[in-house]
């Protein structure tokens, strides 16, 4: 049986949790990569990785759809430090991303993801952008580079 998630942050393939990476490490079968997608919500910025804030006011996130392997769902669990039914930052839910489709168009399609807790936000900073990878790149430039 196959789950498709969606992943937005430091799970991203060449990120410091890369799914594929990660699974490897662990001898478990790899993801495959459905595509490019975006889901509601707004991002905010800790640091060294991204939060996703669900939202209902038109802004979405971007990111990638996998098809995975029961097995990947709890290392995600596991990276994202959510346990079920504890409090923590993130937690794990279903959401319907929006799968940019190769020839235009687009495919709804059901996924699990990781949002934070609201409650958790702390001092994380809006990002005023929906691609945390564009984000973190772009900030990480030289003025004028």
């Amino acid at each position: 049986m196959s789950i498709y998630v969606f992943i937005y942050g430091t799970l991203r393939a060449g990120e410091i949790n890369d799914l594929a990476q990660a699974a490897a490490q662990r001898g478990l079968p790899a993801a495959q990569w459905v595509g490019h997608a975006t889901v509601p919500g707004m991002l905010v910025d800790f640091g060294q990785w991204p939060g996703l804030i669900p939202v209902a006011d038109g802004r979405r996130v971007r990111g990638d759809v996998y098809r995975v392997d029961p097995a990947l769902i709890a290392l995600m669990d596991e990276i994202e430090e959510y346990v079920p039914g504890q409090p923590g930052c993130f937690v794990r839910r279903e959401i319907t991303a929006r799968l940019e489709a190769p020839l235009g168009g687009s495919l709804d399609l059901p996924c699990q993801y990781y949002p934070i807790d609201p409650a958790h936000r702390a001092s994380a900073v809006d990002v005023f952008e929906e691609d945390w990878i564009a984000y973190r790149q772009a900030r990480l430039s030289p003025p004028g580079a």
